[in-house]
């Protein structure tokens, strides 16, 4: 206790060289947490959009289907078996096809994805109702992105050709029912999505799927020969990996930020021993050990910690509470760089995030603050209290 009294009234002795220290401190304080509560936001976010829109509880792949290799696309198409078939009924699984096929807006060529999905399918956010419309042309619906690309609108008409299972070409006039947004440009992209029972129509491939999409509740341990199940863990494995990589390159950021902060604290604190040795040898004088000195001289720059988490709670708190409420709007959705990533990011701070920073902060910056002091134990007691360095 004597030790943090007296830490704390050589602190604030010391004026405005404290307070500078300690606003550093509490900068790089904030921003680590901003920092790392923007990137949980957005992993967070991706991921349960990804969920919603795509993934659902994990997928089942037919065996030969590949999304980095257009050629398998010819192949990876299978009957579906009973057992298949019954979980579709239970609304336990989506079956998914997917083939190759060409429109032509406005005179244009575009190759893009067949997507048939079932249009009464309600664990997905696809807007797959719009599918159920009738009209002469096949009913089509497509993301924002596909249809600022293609500049397409709800209700315009075009061509779409194909080729089916014999390799046969075949053309129809399809219409948009509707355009959704999203923030996951892998259901949005180069791709249109149709009612699966009018797709397999097309493609001459009847009760067959390249995808099968589960619910949240279906048992992942079901073997379906000729299919792999993919979990939830490798299908966001590209955006672990995309946070993992922003992570590294935060934290060189925020390195840089409490190298600045323990730098001026390391000098301070040589700076103090220096200028102090008479108070050092009046403490020994007194019968303190030159541990206990140490002691104190350590706390003192560790105290530069416990203060900054002060200061930066006075403006840091108001500032993650805005933000996690309102979001940080960047203007534009990640979709237009192909990751998923929403126009207006909510940043998550959680307080194993806060107290796990706060742990780093002061530890290192106490680590810091003992290094000089070490010196103290070093130093003649006799030659101190004269003022001149052993």
């Amino acid at each position: 206790m004597l030790a943090f009294k007296l830490a704390f009234r050589n602190l604030m002795g010391a004026g405005l060289r404290t307070w500078l220290n300690v606003i550093i401190l509490s900068l790089a304080f904030v921003m680590i947490i901003w920092f790392k509560g923007m990137l949980d936001g957005w992993d967070r976010e991706a991921k349960m959009d990804s969920i919603a829109w795509e993934y659902g509880g994990g997928e089942y792949w037919q065996k030969d289907y590949d999304p980095l290799d257009a050629f398998t696309l010819t192949e990876s198409h299978s009957k579906l078996n009973r057992d298949q078939l019954n979980e579709i009924d239970k609304g336990n699984l989506i079956p998914v096809l997917i083939s190759q096929g060409t429109i032509y807006p406005d005179g244009r060529m575009q190759t893009i994805l067949i997507k048939g999905i079932d249009k009464n399918q309600s664990f997905l956010k696809l807007p797959t109702a719009r599918l159920d419309t009738m009209i002469n042309e096949i009913p089509a619906i497509i993301g924002a992105n596909m249809a600022k690309t293609n500049r397409l609108e709800v209700g315009d008409i075009m061509t779409l050709r194909w080729r089916d299972v014999n390799g046969t070409f075949d053309a129809n006039e399809i219409q948009i029912t509707d355009i959704f947004q999203t923030n996951v440009p892998s259901v949005d992209g180069g791709q249109i999505w149709i009612d699966i029972d009018r797709h397999r129509e097309m493609m001459l491939m009847p009760d067959e799927a390249t995808i099968l999409v589960c619910n949240s509740d279906f048992r992942q341990d079901i073997i379906y020969e000729g299919w792999d199940f993919k979990d939830l863990d490798f299908l966001l494995k590209e955006i672990d990996e995309i946070i993992k990589t922003k992570s590294i390159g935060g934290s060189t950021f925020y390195f840089i930020l409490l190298m600045l902060a323990w730098l001026a604290i390391f000098d301070t604190q040589v700076l103090s021993i220096f200028r102090r040795q008479k108070e050092i040898g009046t403490y020994i004088a007194m019968g303190m050990t030159k541990r206990q000195v140490v002691g104190i001289f350590t706390v003192e720059g560790a105290m530069h910690s416990i203060l900054a988490v002060f200061v930066g709670s006075l403006y840091g708190i108001p500032l993650f509470w805005q933000q996690a409420s309102k979001g940080i709007n960047f203007g534009m959705d990640g979709s237009e760089f192909g990751i998923t990533m929403a126009e207006t990011l909510y940043p998550y701070y959680t307080l194993g995030l806060v107290v796990t920073t706060i742990i780093i902060v002061v530890l290192t910056t106490t680590l810091v603050s003992y290094l000089p002091a070490k010196k103290i134990s070093k130093m003649n007691p006799t030659e101190a209290l004269k003022g001149k360095t052993t």
